[in-house]
């Protein structure tokens, strides 16, 4: 695709960006002229310029003594932080009582990417979209292509989009910023193109340009993918999820025109197994799977109960409470990440973790692979760089549970199989 995203290595302003975004110290000029039977130029759709046709009219902007303390980049920046004094306050991670289970194959997902995702099962009321939403405050930062509309890394060349590649090639200097891994939400009654991104068949067919419209996709590349209630996902948006789950690219396909991006995510999902059951191939496309139950403690009803009406009065306060243990946690999480290649698991435990998945009749070797994972994640959680075995006895219910076959007449939990076969192998 011949466009580019973001400022060139001269000067490029997307038209999203006001001219009252530009200093107010700036003493510059600007020219609007007509300039027929040009054929250099850029115009931009959907932030992704495309060349335009020789023989045309088109206008052209012209910027002289540009003032350069301040950025279009810094400018975003400072709104953002603007903007996250308005935003909708988020209950914090650190104050959710209980559901030991999927608080850790949360943190666990963040701290490993690679693991795949996790599916989270259980009653109504228990606060899985609750827990999964307060998880966006612990989210370290990452570094990005400034102005790139598919988070592109300005080192792996896995997880960038077509425009930073082409920049690479040519050698231009890239625009490098931090921000927070970003957590996107996939609404049920979101539709393919959406989802996907969209190709401008008018522009495309008049003019000759690809003009695309990135999507949800698009956004959460680098990111988690967050579906409440997958189960009841209408299926072509499954395949959909599907497709990029498996190959970490996202391909749209419009009258013979093709246009790939990377999307490689963090899915997690979460419903109630009493609305439907997931299809199993989507299933086995997340890596850990925890089950959520109601409190039956009284004592710990009230607590839950107590510190939502507290969040409810005063929100800001209530957040404040639980900013040290928040900061705590976030720091462990950063420490984590950063250790985690250092993590090493002797070959026996390896061998043992594979004869678990052998005996329990597991599919494939996605278990093997989860397994090894999350039990380095696991043990940098907890500041150590050798894996032991209760870090694997852990974890491996988690990683294992939904990729037993199903036994209509078996009435023990398959949580518990994994267990009894774990301590089987590794007695």
């Amino acid at each position: 695709m011949a466009g580019i995203v973001g400022a060139s290595s001269t000067l490029a302003i997307s038209a999203s960006t006001p001219f009252s975004s530009l200093s107010s110290k700036t003493t510059s000029s600007l020219y609007l002229h007509s300039a027929p039977g040009l054929s250099s130029g850029r115009k931009f759709y959907g932030g992704i310029g495309v060349p335009l046709k020789k023989g045309r009219s088109q206008f052209h902007l012209s910027i002289s003594n540009v003032a350069t303390d301040i950025t279009p980049t810094q400018e975003q920046v400072k709104k953002l932080a603007a903007s996250k004094e308005n935003q909708r306050p988020v209950y914090p991670f650190a104050a959710i009582v209980g559901q030991d289970e999927m608080k850790l194959c949360l943190l666990l997902n963040v701290i490993d990417p690679k693991i795949g995702g996790v599916m989270i099962m259980g009653d109504r009321g228990t606060g899985k979209s609750t827990t999964v939403r307060s998880l966006t405050d612990l989210l370290p930062e990452i570094r990005v292509v400034s102005g790139d509309a598919f988070n592109s890394d300005p080192e792996d060349a896995e997880v960038q989009g077509p425009e930073v590649r082409d920049k690479i090639m040519r050698g231009e200097e890239l625009p490098v910023v931090s921000i927070k891994i970003n957590m996107v939400d996939l609404p049920l009654g979101a539709t393919e193109d959406r989802v996907c991104g969209t190709i401008d068949i008018e522009k495309a067919l008049t003019e000759g340009v690809k003009a695309f419209e990135p999507g949800l996709l698009a956004k959460a590349n680098r990111g988690i993918l967050y579906v409440d209630e997958v189960n009841l996902l209408d299926d072509h948006l499954v395949d959909v999820l599907l497709d990029s789950a498996a190959s970490g690219w996202n391909t749209v396909e419009r009258e013979g025109i093709s246009i790939s991006h990377p999307a490689r995510f963090i899915l997690i999902g979460s419903g109630n197994p009493e609305e439907g059951e997931l299809r199993p191939q989507l299933l086995d496309r997340f890596g850990m799977h925890a089950q959520v139950g109601t409190v039956r403690d009284a004592e710990l009803r009230v607590k839950i109960v107590e510190e939502r009406a507290r969040f409810d009065r005063n929100p800001k306060e209530f957040r404040v409470s639980y900013e040290a243990e928040q900061d705590k946690l976030q720091e462990q999480i950063t420490a984590a990440r950063k250790c985690l290649s250092k993590v090493t698991i002797d070959h026996e435990l390896r061998v043992k973790i594979s004869r678990v998945c052998s005996e329990l009749n597991v599919d494939g070797l996605r278990g093997d692979i989860v397994s090894n994972r999350a039990a380095k994640a696991l043990a940098a959680l907890r500041g150590r760089d050798k894996v032991t075995v209760e870090d694997i006895a852990t974890v491996i219910p988690n990683c294992l549970r939904h990729r037993l076959r199903k036994d209509p007449l078996e009435s023990i939990d398959s949580g518990l199989l994994v267990i009894e076969k774990f301590y089987e192998v590794f007695a």
